[in-house]
């Protein structure tokens, strides 16, 4: 439902200039990727389904378990890449070999470029062109809870 998705946009653009804090989840005060999404589904969602397990903030982590990904496959809706929307959660690898580490919300699709919302490392949560780096490393795509195709 399209109101969904425009909640999930409300929520993450309340989390812009939020600190970047590794495994924190706290809007205005600390967040890292996997936190900003946290945080946007309690202000969606409701209360988080499980909590997520200790993590390395390592993006390049060789061999490890997909654990973001098996969890957004327990939680979210996978859809096929190149169908995501505004609203939508996106995964990324960082390299060849290494789990998904990284995640964002797709914040804009028009225009000569995308644009998402995620927390940086060294930064902030801030919302960043989805320029040709990042949509290399795009492993896949998830729909909200109570959200429909567009």
């Amino acid at each position: 439902m399209l109101e969904v998705r425009e909640a999930v946009l409300r929520a993450a653009r309340g989390w812009l200039g939020t600190p970047y804090r590794h495994q924190a989840s706290v809007r205005g005060e600390g967040a890292d990727c996997l936190g900003l999404v946290r945080g946007v589904w309690r202000e969606v969602v409701g209360p988080e389904p499980e909590a997520p397990p200790p993590y390395r903030p390592d993006w390049a982590e060789v061999g490890g378990e997909e654990s973001l990904l098996q969890a957004a496959r327990r939680r979210l809706t996978e859809i096929p890449l190149g169908r995501e929307r505004p609203g939508d959660v996106l995964l990324f690898r960082m390299a060849a070999g290494c789990p998904a580490k990284h995640c964002a919300i797709l914040s804009a699709d028009d225009g000569p470029e995308r644009r998402m919302i995620h927390a940086y490392w060294g930064r902030s949560v801030v919302e960043s062109w989805m320029g040709t780096w990042w949509r290399r490393r795009l492993t896949a795509a998830f729909r909200w809870p109570g959200t429909t195709g567009s």
